[in-house]
């Protein structure tokens, strides 16, 4: 139990363990809400609209955590490594705010309906959209994340820094 305890302390490790929430949760949230919406089931619109937000704000504390354990991961990176890390985080820092976009659509979808049903499936095909945009970046950010400590993934050489205009 302490080395638990010890590991949960480690904001890096508490990234990489919870980093699957969004990557792979929100699919399998995306697929029920696809199949309630075939279905033309309102209940199972709304559990789907209610899995696909909570697993997209799911990307608020892998985002957090990740920041927490940035020195830590730069301290252990060869080379280019770190350049991986910064591209890593400069993508996360761009493109996490679609999670929330996503998860804000889908409480709100979920809300509404309750006054105006046939709002139902126009937002909950939104969500899903935006859903699929989250996932497309999740996916990005995540490569570049596995590039910093697995050479094995490093499909060249590290990205250019993101510079600022």
């Amino acid at each position: 139990m302490e080395n638990l305890s010890k590991l949960l302390s480690q904001p890096e490790y508490v990234h990489v363990i919870i980093n699957h929430l969004p990557l792979v949760g929100l699919p399998v949230a995306m697929l029920a809400l696809l199949i309630a919406l075939v279905a033309r089931n309102r209940t199972s619109v709304l559990i789907g609209l209610a899995l696909v937000g909570l697993l997209s704000l799911s990307a608020w504390p892998v985002y957090y955590y990740g920041e927490a354990g940035y020195d830590r991961v730069l301290a252990m990176a060869d080379e280019a490594g770190a350049a991986f890390l910064d591209y890593h985080k400069d993508l996360a820092e761009d493109w996490v705010f679609l999670y929330f976009v996503t998860s804000g659509v889908a409480g709100l979808a979920f809300l509404l309906s309750w006054k105006w049903r046939r709002l139902l499936t126009p937002l909950a095909i939104l969500t899903l959209v935006l859903a699929s945009a989250s996932l497309v970046a999740g996916i990005i950010i995540a490569h570049a994340g596995g590039e910093v400590r697995h050479r094995e993934f490093r499909s060249g050489p590290p990205p250019a820094p993101h510079t600022e205009h």
